[in-house]
């Protein structure tokens, strides 16, 4: 147990982190393990791969990401700051080359191999974007020569245009809705909100009128007769199988027959073989990450603190939703990971970031760092008389 009095880099960070964060982070990780074990034979089978090759590759991707993320929490927000916007930098310069030298895959160019190694860096772009856009529409509130909103509004286009050639309608409609959801918490309008509402809209019929697999997704799931719905029909079916208890572990029927069941359909393995009431836990963890975040974010006074931790829950929030939406075929097929749950070291590094960035925010800091974390601009005092020069004046009048 580590004692209040000790005075170490540990002893602070242990007693200043949200340990209910931590661990719930820590349960998602160790959960993933159980259901990828349950989920990840199968694929493996039909690749003629080692049986438990993808929990393998999902520890050795899970040693990186606590280090990241332990590490990152850590930081100052200074730091973090300077930390995010490196990593956009970087990450969209990745996703620029990705475009136009790596391979095409079910008809994108989201993956590029550096050193050996498939990265899609736009998983990395996400979490950064948050934090940029948190700092900009902060610093809009604080300085008005900070043209901080400006700076936001351009961030956006510049984040999704490349994203949109790759193309990767998916990423770009989660980047756009946590946008709009920091622009809202930093004081937006609701003439303003409404607008943004209005191009929404019209930006899903524009990649619906202009992107085939857009428009071919969307009509599956208003009519199934219009296409292949095989994966979410499998994915439907697992729920029946399971009921509420499931039908055991490796007792699974539909994983063998669904291709992506270690990635975008593990949650509908997870229910057939260990019951609707695990998946609701599953909830049940993620709702509780969101709320402790906002909660954390409406008990401090730091616009950036505040809008950095609402960003960063939202898009963790949006991510596992959109994934178990499509798994109960509630929304068109996308493929968009289970937040520690699914198979991915792309994914697992990106949510290292998030988590990582968000524990730091999270952290409870002195107001003295607080006050430290912005430059401090004094104002000139006149000059007062001495005591001498009082005297002479004092006589002069009399």
């Amino acid at each position: 147990m580590v004692s209040r009095a000790e005075r170490s880099l540990f002893s602070d960070w242990w007693w200043t982190i949200d340990r209910l964060l931590l661990g719930c982070v820590a349960v998602l990780m160790i959960a993933g393990l159980v259901f990828l074990m349950a989920g990840g034979p199968p694929v493996a089978a039909r690749l003629n791969l080692p049986t438990f090759y993808f929990v393998h590759w999902q520890v050795i991707y899970l040693i990186p990401t606590i280090l990241l993320m332990l590490a990152i929490s850590f930081l100052s927000l200074r730091h973090i700051r300077r930390l995010a916007l490196l990593t956009y930098v970087i990450s969209m310069l990745l996703v620029v080359a990705a475009i136009f030298y790596g391979p095409e895959i079910k008809g994108a160019h989201r993956w590029i191999r550096l050193l050996g190694i498939g990265i899609q860096p736009s998983e990395f772009v996400k979490p950064a974007f948050v934090i940029i856009a948190a700092w900009a529409f902060s610093e809009a509130g604080r300085r008005r020569d900070m043209p901080g909103i400006i700076f936001g509004l351009l961030l956006l286009p510049a984040t999704i245009a490349p994203l949109m050639l790759q193309p990767d309608f998916g990423q770009t409609m989660l980047i756009t809705i946590v946008w709009c959801g920091l622009f809202f918490v930093a004081g937006l309008h609701w003439f303003w909100v409404a607008g943004l509402g209005g191009a929404g809209f019209v930006g899903i019929i524009a990649a619906y009128e202009f992107f085939p697999h857009v428009r071919s997704r969307i009509e599956r799931f208003m009519d199934k007769s219009s296409g292949d719905t095989f994966q979410v029909d499998r994915a439907m079916e697992a729920f029946n199988n399971g009921g509420w208890f499931g039908r055991g572990p490796g007792e699974g029927t539909v994983k063998r027959i669904l291709p992506d069941v270690h990635t975008d359909f593990i949650f509908s393995a997870t229910a057939e073989e260990f019951g609707v009431i695990v998946c609701l836990c599953v909830l049940f963890i993620y709702a509780l990450i969101v709320l402790r975040g906002l909660y954390q974010a409406r008990q401090t006074d730091d616009g950036f603190i505040r809008l950095g931790i609402s960003g960063l829950v939202l898009l963790l929030g949006l991510q596992a939703s959109i994934n178990m939406a499509v798994n109960v075929h509630l929304m068109p097929a996308k493929g968009m990971t289970l937040p520690f749950i699914s198979y991915g070291g792309s994914s697992l590094v990106s949510l290292a970031l998030l988590m990582g960035f968000l524990l730091a925010l999270t952290r409870r800091r002195p107001r003295s760092e607080l006050m430290g974390n912005y430059p401090t601009y004094e104002r000139k005092r006149p000059k007062q008389p001495t005591r001498k020069e009082h005297r002479i004046s004092g006589a002069a009048q009399a």
